[in-house]
């Protein structure tokens, strides 16, 4: 039979293979989930060969991809080697704030070094009181005569215990404003106490805990932007993550789809094949439109966020339908596998507990038909 779905074309997409083949990121990451831990070596790999930071700009060390041919690739490799080396592809995105309106002095100490691969910077907005609303943010950060002292706890952090520095947001008692300021916090400084908590039902590689702040002094020129503004900056950095995270969430779907199209064609059943069964069938056409869809879906939200349009709303949307369709797709794939399915011994049970983590990282759906709910109603109607 021939191909049942054709990966789309990028002139990097050889370069990609090559490097996924080379570094056995499908083997590797399938280990990383028996045995949890920071890939640190193929993070190096992957910074040295350029394949951090695809939408960097050059002169920082990235690629400077449009964000549409990153979604490409983000997809590509999601496709070859499930969600772990995508998502540590993404890892300076989840950084762009410090990208944009970081000092020189800390994008030469920290951000470059992460698009090369060298320090890893993690993210922290998550706290015991505050998921979804980051306005109820409450790590205190007091000025004092060189900068601020922070005191709180973050919860649900990534890398808590392998983070180099950190991306911590809070808010300042005092200043002139209390919106959420930004900050960027070495890891290995006095009164921070960092551990992992429990174990997660995939995506284990990344061994989230918490991170605790005793008194943590930061200098002043290691604050992001201005205070009260960070909430502004993670915005823009949320909208474009949730729609590359959507790209990577069909990628891996995709591949198990195709290995399903494959397995129920060849595998005999009461002397016919698997796919004359309609019951087994139709489903797999069914999640053939949803993927396809999308797919399209994404990729146009990809190309609106290359113009500078304002998607905040598609991007979510965006998200939340690629979750939703993926995790379908992955469970048809379990499924039709019959008991190896269900078990370790196929990739499908991981993939299906990596992507399930699409409905709460980064916004949790509901909050991302929310988002999306205010672009089609975004004013009260008139009483």
């Amino acid at each position: 039979m021939s191909e049942p779905y054709e990966l789309p074309p990028d002139p990097l997409a050889g370069e990609l293979d090559a490097f996924i083949e080379s570094h056995e990121l499908s083997a590797r990451g399938r280990l990383l989930d028996r045995e949890p831990a920071f890939p640190r070596r193929e993070f190096e790999s992957m910074g040295a060969a350029g394949w951090l930071g695809l939408t960097t700009p050059v002169s920082f060390g990235g690629r400077g991809l449009s964000i549409a041919r990153a979604g490409v690739l983000l997809h590509r490799l999601a496709f070859r080697s499930g969600t772990t080396f995508a998502k540590l592809s993404l890892q300076p995105e989840f950084a762009s704030v410090l990208h944009e309106v970081g000092s020189e002095a800390l994008l030469d100490t920290w951000y470059r070094p992460l698009v090369a691969g060298r320090r890893l910077v993690g993210n922290q907005i998550t706290e015991p009181g505050a998921g979804s609303d980051a306005q109820a943010l409450q790590l205190a950060a007091r000025r004092d005569p060189t900068g601020y002292s922070l005191s709180g706890e973050k919860t649900e952090v990534a890398f808590a215990t392998e983070a180099d520095a950190a991306l911590v947001y809070g808010r300042v008692e005092g200043g002139e404003t209390d919106g959420v300021t930004a900050f960027l916090v070495p890891q290995e400084g006095s009164g921070i106490l960092r551990q992992v908590v429990g174990t997660d039902l995939g995506e284990r590689w990344q061994r989230r805990g918490s991170v605790t702040y005793r008194h943590v002094h930061v200098p002043l020129e290691s604050r992001l932007g201005e205070e009260g503004e960070g909430f502004s900056y993670v915005r823009a950095e949320l909208t474009r993550e949730r729609a590359l995270l959507a790209a990577v969430y069909l990628g891996v779907a995709r591949a198990s789809w195709v290995d399903t199209v494959k397995h129920v064609g060849r595998r005999m059943a009461f002397g016919r094949p698997l796919s004359a069964n309609q019951a087994v069938a139709f489903p797999l056409v069914d999640d053939e439109g949803d993927l396809a869809a999308g797919w399209l879906y994404v990729r146009q939200v990809l190309e609106r966020l290359d113009r500078a349009e304002e998607v905040d709303a598609e991007a979510a949307l965006a998200k939340s339908i690629a979750t939703r369709v993926s995790l379908q797709a992955l469970d048809h794939a379990i499924q039709f596998h019959g008991g190896r399915g269900y078990s370790n011994e196929l990739p499908f049970e991981q993939r299906w507990r990596d992507v399930r983590s699409g409905s709460i990282a980064h916004g949790s759906s509901e909050i991302m038909h929310l988002v999306a709910a205010r672009r089609l109603w975004s004013r009260r109607p008139a009483s």
